[in-house]
């Protein structure tokens, strides 16, 4: 696999007709680099995300595939989430390692945050009980 480098210097990615090379530079890059090890993430084990899920997130959350309700009106069910076209496990990795105002910080394992992933993923589909 060429390099960026390559890339960008062996056809001339500083002249405007060549724009289109450095986007092809950028998104190779991109790729080579969710390939890598760093970003590999497990498929995890939604039976244990939902054990968390009911542990840690039902006093707000709605967490199994009853309804569309919540505990609390104000934050989506799971079941919701799932629904979300924007829902993917990355999607969800990125919001439960970021902090937020309104929601408790657990300070998940990296594993735990598949599980839970795959857990709400898992819902994706189903109808409400």
């Amino acid at each position: 696999m060429h390099t960026v480098r390559h890339l960008l210097t062996a056809h001339g990615a500083g002249s405007p007709g060549r724009r289109p090379v450095i986007w092809l530079a950028a998104l190779l890059a991109t790729a080579q680099l969710a390939a890598s090890p760093v970003w590999a993430q497990s498929t995890g084990d939604p039976v244990e995300g939902r054990r968390l899920a009911t542990a840690w997130c039902s006093d707000c959350h709605q967490v199994g595939a009853r309804r569309l309700t919540t505990a609390n009106d104000a934050v989506p069910s799971y079941q919701a989430i799932a629904a979300m076209p924007s829902t993917t496990a990355m999607s969800i990795r990125v919001f439960l390692s970021t902090s937020h105002q309104v929601m408790p910080n657990f300070n998940l394992t990296d594993t735990q945050i598949s599980d839970v992933a795959a857990y709400i993923l898992s819902l994706r589909g189903r109808r409400p009980e």
